[in-house]
């Protein structure tokens, strides 16, 4: 009985452990962080190639559109107020490419994995995401953050952002830093 006891107090410590650590709730969602996840039509070599033409279109397109999103409501605000514009452009590369399967774009919360991004790291959880499928979304995926933009770095593109953003990009890795 003795024994019984003693792992009983052990397992609820652990639990009490866990929820404390998620602050009461296993799947909440990271309020901060708003993420794009790109959906490719299927694994095949050509959809995962246009995946990434989409992925530079929408950067190229977005890029502007945030510049003065300072808030990731406002953010997610200003992409729900362009969805079907940003299908267009995606829907556009996919027919300047030869493929006649269309995308969908929502914003939606999905889980991730733990990803680093410079000195940033995500945790695994749950976020608010721009989700865009190609086709069935079947094929493997590209993900990264509109809010604050910390993948909008143009990776072979000369994407210039105002100081207003790398301010919010300075802001939230201090925050991050006090909390940890």
């Amino acid at each position: 009985m003795r024994n019984l006891c003693i792992t009983f107090l052990i397992l609820t410590i652990i639990v009490l452990g866990v929820v404390a650590k998620t602050n009461g709730n296993l799947f909440q969602t990271n309020t901060e962080v708003l993420r794009i996840h790109i959906r490719a039509d299927s694994n095949q070599t050509e959809d995962q190639q246009v995946k990434y033409k989409v992925k530079d279109a929408v950067v190229e397109f977005l890029t502007p559109k945030l510049s003065d999103c300072n808030t990731k409501s406002k953010a997610e605000e200003t992409i729900k107020s362009l969805l079907s514009e940003i299908e267009t452009v995606c829907d556009g590369v996919l027919e300047e490419n030869g493929y006649d399967y269309k995308s969908k774009a929502k914003i939606n919360v999905e889980e991730f994995p733990t990803r680093v991004y410079g000195g940033l790291t995500l945790e695994n959880g749950f976020y608010d995401a721009l989700i865009i499928e190609l086709g069935s979304g079947s094929g493997d995926n590209w993900w990264c953050v509109v809010y604050p933009p910390l993948c909008f770095t143009g990776e072979g593109k000369n994407y210039v952002y105002r100081s207003k953003l790398k301010q919010i990009i300075n802001d939230f890795y201090e925050k991050h830093k006090e909390e940890k």
